[in-house]
């Protein structure tokens, strides 16, 4: 019997993680329900389906809500964006902090870094 990556470290985690390594953006997608999740899990959260896939994901989207969070190194954007294929995610809307507004259409990009991460840009700036 094949060993179920899932449990072995190598799950929907393990597999996110390893797309951002490689500058990749992906969501899950349930063949089952045709339904797209994030974040990665290790069933469908719309039909309780096994093992939904990792695809690519447009890296197109919406800004759902904004916030500027202020320190002393400066200020940033913390937005909830909705993706194109539903979803919905927290990341950073980069540039001005005080120029993102709901609504407003953003494209993704994986960050380089330790970890990497995926950031958004307005559309106009893509």
């Amino acid at each position: 019997m094949p060993r179920d990556s899932r449990f072995d470290g190598a799950g929907p985690d393990a597999e996110w993680n390893a797309a951002l390594s490689d500058g990749r953006f992906v969501i899950q997608h349930c063949d089952a329900c045709d339904a797209a999740q994030f974040p990665p899990a290790v069933t469908c959260r719309s039909c309780h389906g096994a093992a939904p896939r990792m695809v690519e994901a447009s890296g197109k989207g919406k800004v759902y809500s904004t916030t500027t969070v202020r320190s002393r190194e400066g200020a940033h954007n913390v937005s909830i964006i909705t993706l194109d294929e539903g979803p919905r995610m927290m990341a950073r809307v980069e540039g001005d902090p005080e120029a993102v507004r709901i609504g407003q259409d953003v494209a993704a990009r994986v960050a380089p870094g330790e970890p990497p991460m995926v950031v958004f840009d307005p559309e106009d700036a893509a």
